[in-house]
C-alpha cells in the first residue's frame, strides 16, 4: 500500500496543528481594567480629565459593583478629580481583587475543563501581579504561594495522558480561600 505524498503532508499538517492548538495555554485577550490603569493613575497625579477612560471601563466596573458588592465608579471619579493617586490606586486594587475572585470562581466551576480553568487562573495572576507591590513582603509571598496552589489544584491533562493529574476541588477551594484572605484588607 502506498501513501501519496500530498496526503501524507496533509495528515502531518493536520496532526501538528491540532497538537499546537490543544496545548496552547496563552491567556490572550484585552483586560480593560489593566489597560486603563496607567491612564487613571496619570490622570489622578496630573489632575487631567479621565472621564473617557472611566467610560471605557464602565461595563467592567458596573459588573464588579453588582456581582462583587464593591463601590468603584463614583469613588474612582472623585479620587481622580481630587488628584488623589493613592486613593485611585487603592480603588483599582479593590477592582483587581474582585476580578481575581471572579476569575477563580469561574475556574472553580470549570475544574472539569483544564484549559478553561487554567486560562482563568492565569488571567487572575495578571491582576494579582498589579496588586503585589502594595502588599507587605510576607503577604506577597503568601499570595504567590496560594495562587501556585490554586494552579496546581486544577490538575494537569498530561501529555497524551501520561502524567495526568486530576483536579482537586478541595485543594482548589482551600488555596482560593487562602489567597482571598491575604487580599481581604484591600
Amino acid at each position: 500500500m502506498t501513501i501519496r505524498p500530498g496526503l501524507l503532508a496533509l495528515t502531518l499538517l493536520l496532526t501538528l496543528s491540532g497538537q499546537a492548538q490543544a496545548y496552547s495555554y496563552a491567556a490572550a485577550g484585552k483586560e480593560p481594567l489593566i489597560d486603563a490603569r496607567e491612564a487613571l493613575l496619570g490622570a489622578a497625579t496630573d489632575g487631567k480629565d479621565a472621564s473617557a477612560t472611566l467610560s471605557e471601563i464602565a461595563d467592567e466596573l458596573t459588573y464588579l459593583e453588582e456581582h462583587h458588592k464593591v463601590d468603584l465608579q463614583a469613588p474612582l471619579a472623585a479620587a481622580i478629580k481630587a488628584k488623589d493617586a493613592a486613593a485611585t490606586a487603592a480603588l483599582l486594587n479593590s477592582a483587581y481583587k474582585a476580578e481575581i475572585e471572579r476569575r477563580l470562581e469561574g475556574a472553580s466551576q470549570n475544574l472539569g475543563d483544564y484549559q478553561s480553568a487554567k486560562v482563568l487562573v492565569v488571567k487572575s495572576k495578571r491582576f494579582l501581579d498589579l496588586i503585589l507591590p502594595s502588599l507587605s513582603e510576607g503577604d506577597r509571598k503568601a499570595a504567590e504561594q496560594a495562587l501556585a496552589r490554586v494552579l496546581d489544584a486544577i490538575g494537569n491533562p498530561g501529555v497524551f495522558g501520561v502524567g495526568a493529574k486530576p483536579a482537586d476541588a478541595a485543594a482548589f477551594a482551600e488555596a482560593q480561600k487562602a489567597l482571598m484572605a491575604v487580599l481581604a484588607p484591600l
